[in-house]
């Protein structure tokens, strides 16, 4: 961080300062509680300085942080227990929950040495739709106990599924905050705080998410069909059976379908309860038994099974002559027997929403 008093700095940093109040004014009405000041130029006051690196904003602030505060004592502790990441509690501010992640000794994983690293991350995120971002500014404040001033960093972040926590590796040096002429560690308290106005949102853009099944098991399901010499419709369908968390059932088609009618037996596995925009990946078998040999009649296949009302199979299953062959073992006594077995390996979300 960088402290000074120097009225030829401000001077020279007016213009960054002008802007900044203009990017107030322009966004007020979407941030909602962006600040507690009732005019500009009570704003323009709580700032002894700006300065304005790569994004980040530095600035004096004469106001406490209005979204959290944490005040730590015996800060040495941290380090004597070797306590290496330090989360808050969850607290809200734009609609969201967060949470203060603290590193006393700088982030290791990110092999941050001789600095405090300190982030804010989303604290609840299991609620928020798919495709979810967040633009968010990040307010980060160490308070200066001897001249009772916040010492503030300031920068826009992007929050999404893949980035939970954003924040500055470097916040402030070790050398800088033991120094007690900064005023930061006091009597072995520290206080730092937080603001976070929320600039822009997205909610469920069109998105995906395919889950894999790490541990799949078949589902058998038999269809006896009685008196089959008898039926006359087009079509035919089994009961309802479930299978890899969804619900299926078997289509027969008994004199054969489309360019294949009146030679051949149809057969089709048929989803019941998909949704138009999700998909479900399967291997699956249909089979009719020999009920005399049990050299069955069986094909295998891999689909993927996009919403309702959507089958996959074979218009040229078996031929009706060999079928109706009774030394085939097809039809005993006028029953034929089909069985499905269904492997679910995969499945597959979509929302299309709009952008808020």
């Amino acid at each position: 961080m960088i402290k000074t008093r120097d009225n030829s700095y401000i001077l020279q940093k007016l213009g960054i300062l002008a802007s900044f109040c203009s990017l107030y004014i322009a966004y007020k009405a979407d941030w909602g509680d962006l600040f507690t000041y009732n005019s500009v130029e009570n704003f323009i006051a709580m700032a002894s300085f700006v300065d304005e690196q790569d994004g980040v904003v530095r600035f004096i602030s004469d106001a406490p942080p209005t979204h959290y505060k944490l005040k730590i004592q015996l800060f040495s502790l941290l380090e004597k227990n070797a306590v290496e990441k330090y989360e808050s509690a969850e607290f809200e501010a734009g609609g969201y929950k967060w949470k203060l992640v603290l590193y006393p000794n700088g982030n290791k994983g990110k092999n941050v040495k001789d600095h405090i690293s300190i982030y804010l991350t989303l604290a609840d995120t299991c609620s928020l739709p798919l495709g979810w971002e967040v633009y968010a500014v990040l307010r980060l404040f160490l308070l200066d106990q001897r001249k009772d001033v916040q010492d503030a960093i300031e920068k826009e972040n992007h929050f999404h599924e893949l980035k939970l926590e954003c924040g500055f590796d470097h916040f402030v040096s070790l050398k800088a905050f033991n120094d007690a002429s900064n005023g930061y560690l006091v009597e072995d308290k520290c206080v730092f705080g937080t603001e976070v106005f929320v600039t822009k949102e997205r909610g469920r853009v069109k998105a995906e998410c395919l889950s894999l099944i790490k541990d799949t098991s078949s589902v058998k399901y038999v269809w006896k069909i009685e008196n089959f010499s008898k039926l006359h419709a087009d079509n035919y369908f089994s009961e309802v059976f479930s299978a890899g968390g969804h619900k299926w059932k078997i289509e027969l088609y008994p004199k054969g379908s489309t360019f294949a009618k009146g030679s051949h037996l149809a057969l089709f596995l048929y989803s019941v309860d998909l949704t138009p925009d999700s998909k479900v990946y399967t291997d699956y078998t249909l089979r009719i038994l020999d009920q005399l040999h049990a050299k069955h009649i069986s094909f295998k296949a891999d689909r993927c099974f996009i919403g309702s009302s959507t089958a996959w199979g074979w218009l040229k299953f078996v031929s009706l002559s060999y079928l109706n062959d009774p030394t085939n073992g097809c039809l005993v006594k006028d029953v034929c027997v089909v069985e499905a077995e269904v492997n679910v390996w995969g499945c597959q979300s979509s929302t299309a929403d709009i952008v808020k």
